[in-house]
């Protein structure tokens, strides 16, 4: 096999889409393999649907997930992508190449005419293809100041062969097929054909797509051959569905790649469930990105289409932040930390201890933020919003336990799990208490709410000063319950008949 050469070539109409990353993954990950190269180009013809915001998103994607691309015009830079837009004039030559070798006509058939004919066919029962009507006229038969597209003489008989790596021989006949426009009045090129002279003069050996393109496949074969050029070798792959078993849309769920990042989630985790919709490595289910760029190929891809799995997707995201560091999550949460509203924390060893306490329990980093808000919250910064919770553990009944434990916490310099065990076991005894009737006062004192890390983890973590401050502020809650409490009128009894 020749150096192999891959594209990427989005529509920048909107963000980068789950199905257009899993077919970037796919390029890059070929080429990787096989020590080619991986291009991106940027499909901007359609002026008044591709905007400078959508670009960046699909650049943002891409470089998100770590697909770095190898080459570019260098217009905008050494790697900057190939744009369509910039490649005007190549695509003029190649037109004049194929007016001037006979390969194209002049149609001069309106659209309202267009439309009678596909109505018709429709209605015989024939596939709506044009009947060539000005496939043969000459020169002398051109209406006089009449608008025309361009067509292309396409065979009449024999037969269209794509032989699909993943999809095996696909065969459609020419009597089936359109003579396509290529050019249309204006004098733009469309897709197909600026799809296939970019490929052709970018020596693309490979295109690997969604099978949502297999029909144009056809189409650009013919126009490879109208130029003279050797097609490279496609690969179409299935399209991903949802859970329902219909293709993967908004409704269910994120389709914008970097949605995921907003949620928490991790590059390499979305990279690799995008990896294993559709292509399988014997029952392996979790990869390094070294170990996808080893294994991958495209005898691994399948004829099915891969399943949306939002569960699974979740649970994956579980494994890579169990694997990460503590460290590594701090710096990785740090920024969405003060993003929430929080103080800024510096991603130090104090933020990561915290972080060991909460990654058990976490799926995203999101989770993270969530579940150690009272970490991050000022020492009076967290609010007792469970208002069950606050009226079961700081009362008057609740009060002389939070008085002993701030009592015998006040006392430990050396603020670590093994020196604050024994003071509160301490607490214990005095007051004939099993850990619970202690426990869930005081961890809704530090954090507002009944469920958090173990409670010694989470004093250790939380820190001396923070821990003092809010049992204090518990306390003063427990003491404006019972004196609420004392100071309820007490109920009427009602009079006896």
């Amino acid at each position: 096999m020749s150096t192999p050469r891959l594209r990427f070539a989005p529509s920048p109409s909107g963000f980068l889409h789950i199905g257009g990353a899993r077919t970037a993954l796919f390029c890059w990950l070929f080429a990787r393999k096989n020590g080619g190269s991986f291009i991106l180009r940027v499909e901007d013809t359609d002026a008044a649907r591709s905007t400078d915001e959508s670009i960046q998103a699909i650049l943002d994607g891409l470089h998100w997930l770590g697909l770095d691309w190898d080459e570019g015009p260098g217009v905008d830079g050494p790697h900057a992508p190939y744009f369509q837009s910039q490649r005007k004039a190549v695509y003029q030559e190649h037109i004049d190449r194929l007016i001037d070798s006979g390969h194209l006509y002049r149609c001069f058939c309106t659209a309202e005419e267009l439309k009678e004919k596909r109505e018709l066919a429709q209605k015989e029962g024939r596939k709506p293809a044009y009947d060539r009507k000005c496939r043969d006229l000459s020169p002398d038969e051109w209406p006089a100041d009449t608008p025309y597209v361009l067509r292309l003489k396409a065979p009449l008989d024999g037969a269209t062969v794509v032989q699909d790596l993943i999809r095996g021989e696909v065969v459609f006949q020419n009597k089936e097929l359109s003579d396509q426009v290529v050019v249309r009045s204006n004098g733009d090129p469309l897709y197909n054909f600026v799809v296939v002279v970019d490929d052709a003069t970018m020596e693309v050996t490979h295109v690997v797509r969604g099978d949502d393109h297999l029909n144009n496949t056809p189409k650009q074969i013919q126009l490879y051959e109208a130029l003279g050029f050797e097609p490279p070798v496609f690969a179409h792959a299935p399209l991903i569905l949802g859970p329902d078993k219909k293709r993967l849309s908004k409704r269910h769920g994120a389709t914008n790649v970097m949605q995921y990042d907003d949620e928490g989630y991790l590059a390499p985790a979305l990279v690799n469930f995008l990896a294993r919709l559709g292509w399988s490595h014997g029952d392996q289910e979790i990869f390094t990105i070294d170990e996808l760029v080893e294994y991958f190929s495209l005898d691994g891809v399948g004829k099915s289409p891969g399943v949306w799995n939002p569960e699974k997707l979740l649970w994956l995201n579980g494994q890579y932040i169990t694997a990460m560091t503590s460290q590594q999550l701090a710096e990785a949460i740090a920024p969405r930390v003060e993003a929430a509203g929080h103080p800024a924390q510096p991603p130090d060893a104090l933020m990561a201890r915290r972080i060991e306490t909460l990654k058990e329990r976490a799926k995203t980093l999101n989770d993270l933020v969530d579940q150690g808000h009272f970490y991050w919250a000022a020492a009076d910064g967290i609010a007792y919003d469970d208002a069950k919770a606050k009226r079961k553990f700081l009362n008057g009944d609740t009060l002389p336990r939070l008085e002993a434990a701030l009592a015998a916490l006040q006392g430990v310099d050396d603020w670590t799990e093994s020196a604050l065990e024994p003071p509160l076991k301490q607490v214990l005894e005095q007051l004939d208490l099993k850990m619970g009737k202690l426990a869930q006062p005081i961890r809704v004192a530090l954090t507002g709410s009944t469920v958090s890390p173990g409670l010694f983890e989470t004093l250790a973590a939380l820190g001396r000063d923070k821990c003092l401050h809010r049992l204090r502020t518990g306390i003063a809650l427990a003491r404006e319950a019972a004196a609420q409490a004392d100071s309820s009128p007490a109920e009427s009894q009602a009079p006896l008949l």
